[in-house]
Order: structure tokens, then sequence, then C-alpha cells
């Protein structure tokens, strides 16, 4: 049932969000234009609700002629390719804003697992084990709270999967606001080197 509510309230509030943030928009946007060559947005193929493909939509933060589909985590040198605003916009989390879009349309929700690249097929093939595809995917999430991109892919899929079994309001507002206190600290992101096995096996609580 809340799953039904779900939607309607990310359309509301995604349309709210639209409008009172479109100066930070705009700022942003004329920002990444004048900073370096290329589109103000990227588009990129992602995974979202029953295995559907879609484009997600980001704030350009690299160069034109960084190599496609491939996490920024698992590039060789990937400061080479970011820009100077791109760094900040990554930094801040604030290049995902363009993604109230996806939501509005309805492809992604405010909360929800974060939404697979197409060719990530190991962790859309554990998502499969927790029925974590079923449901659109989110802005933030309870694997970003818990870990991001420091956690393997056994352990983020299990933490969607534990995400689908206890959706509720209440866990979405935990989440929600949790996601700000992670992003100022800068917890659990990569951005150099391959993501290495978490050591600890120990379940992370709701």
């Amino acid at each position: 049932m809340y799953l039904h509510i779900k939607r309607g309230l990310d359309a509301v509030v995604s349309a709210l969000c639209i409008l009172c943030l479109s100066p930070v928009f705009l700022v942003l946007a004329l920002s990444v234009k004048l900073s370096s060559k290329g589109p103000v947005l990227f588009k990129q193929e992602r995974i979202g609700k029953d295995k559907k493909h879609f484009q997600i939509w980001k704030f350009r933060t690299m160069r034109t002629d960084t190599p496609k589909d491939c996490p920024t985590h698992l590039l060789k040198n990937p400061d080479q390719y970011i820009t100077r605003i791109g760094a900040f916009l990554r930094k801040t989390s604030l290049d995902e804003l363009p993604q109230i879009f996806n939501i509005f349309a309805g492809q992604m929700s405010f909360v929800g697992p974060r939404p697979a690249l197409y060719n990530q097929y190991d962790l859309i093939s554990e998502r499969d084990r927790y029925n974590a595809n079923a449901v659109r995917p989110g802005l933030t999430g309870l694997a970003q709270v818990n870990g991001r991109d420091e956690l393997p892919i056994s352990k983020k899929a299990a933490l969607d999967g534990q995400y689908v079994q206890s959706c509720s309001l209440a866990l979405d507002i935990r989440i929600f606001f949790m996601t700000f206190f992670k992003v100022l600290r800068r917890d659990g992101v990569v951005e150099v080197g391959v993501q290495e096995e978490e050591k600890s096996k120990d379940e992370v609580t709701l």
C-alpha cells in the first residue's frame, strides 16, 4: 500500500523542488557550461523498476573524453577527467540534482536502491535475489547511508533488499535526512581505485 502512496508523494514533492530550486538549477547549469566544453547535462543508461532501462540525468562533472559507462571509482586516475566545477558538484552531491526530474517523470523515487548501470550485471543479479529490482530506484537509499561506494556488491544488494522488505514513510524520512549528514561528512565516497571488500560482516540495522 505504501508504495502506491509513495509515488504520489514523490510527484508532489519533486514538483515543489523543481519550482523552488529553479534558481539553483540555473546557476549550476551556467557554471557547468562556462567551465568546460560540452553539454550541461550528463545522461547515462540505468536500470529502473522491473529492470526497464531509462536515462538518468546529472550535471556533467567530467570532460567529454572520459571513458563511457564506467563508474568513476573504477577509472584509472579519475582526477584527470573531473572538471574544476565538477569536483565541487561531486563533493556536495549537487551533480545529482537533475534526478529530481527523473523522479517527477516517475522513473525514480527520492528513496530506493540506487539505479545500477545497465552493464553492472553482478549487482543486477544480486538484487534479483532480494526482489530489489521490482521497486523504483532512488536518489538515495539504505546502502548510501551505510557505506555507499565502500560496500561490496553482495552487501549493497542485501541492504537494498532490506529496504524493500521494510519500506515505510518513517524509514524514507530517516534515510533522506541521514543522507544530508553523510554528504556533509563525505562518508563512503570513493573516487579513486577499485572497491575493496568490506571486512566487517555485521548486519546493519534500520
